[in-house]
């Protein structure tokens, strides 16, 4: 099962929602994310949020299209798309996709890219990716993965987001690396490129961001 989740960033950065939708999929909306969901013509299976961004109108429709609401005071410790999060994870979805986290107000971009991390801490299979119309992020614990060459997102970028990543090789990469470690603010493995269909990265210790863009 794929749990999708659109928050409540700016429309424009959005893919095609509809290329996301298929038969096995959940959509969850996020404050906002809720009526633009219905405006796209995706009816979401659940909301959640305080829903202080939406009129009064956008929140009567919601009310009235949208079955099961989980509505929050604006007051409160997580924000709403963690809150939503961490509702899918209790399902046990073997992927969840976040849209509507990118653009718009910093301090909510970099609070979604946190909350990314919520699988890998707590040792749950689930992985979460958070994709917009240029980008793909979702983080890695330490082994060996594969990724696969794709047109629409050239670059590859890995970001330590632990103090440490130790060992770090890259293999079918423009830049290969063998056994490396690099420290958290480190810039050396931004913006690589496959040079095979498919390629793998390994690392012994630590957690990375990894980041597929295209211009």
């Amino acid at each position: 099962m794929i749990i999708n989740i659109l928050g409540g960033g700016p429309a424009n950065y959005h893919p095609d929602l509809k290329e996301f939708d298929s038969g096995d999929s959940w959509w969850l909306g996020v404050d906002k994310g809720v009526f633009t969901l219905l405006a796209t013509g995706i009816k979401p299976d659940y909301a959640f949020g305080d829903f202080d961004s939406v009129t009064d109108e956008e929140w009567m429709r919601i009310k009235r299209e949208v079955s099961n609401l989980h509505t929050f005071k604006p007051e409160k410790d997580e924000t709403d798309m963690e809150l939503a999060l961490d509702w899918a994870l209790t399902k046990g979805p073997e992927k969840i996709r976040i849209f509507g986290g990118t653009g718009g107000r910093l301090d909510h971009f970099l609070g979604n890219v946190q909350i990314l991390l919520k699988a890998e801490l707590n040792g749950l299979s689930t992985q979460i990716e958070m994709i917009d119309r240029q980008n793909q992020l979702f983080v890695k614990g330490p082994g060996s993965h594969t990724v696969e060459k794709m047109a629409n997102l050239k670059y590859i970028s890995f970001v330590p987001v632990t103090p440490l990543v130790k060992g770090l090789t890259l293999e079918q990469f423009k830049y290969p690396l063998n056994n490396c470690h690099i420290s958290l603010g480190s810039t050396l493995c931004i913006s690589n490129e496959l040079v095979s269909d498919f390629g793998t990265f390994s690392f012994t210790e630590g957690i990375v961001l990894v980041i597929r863009s295209n211009d």
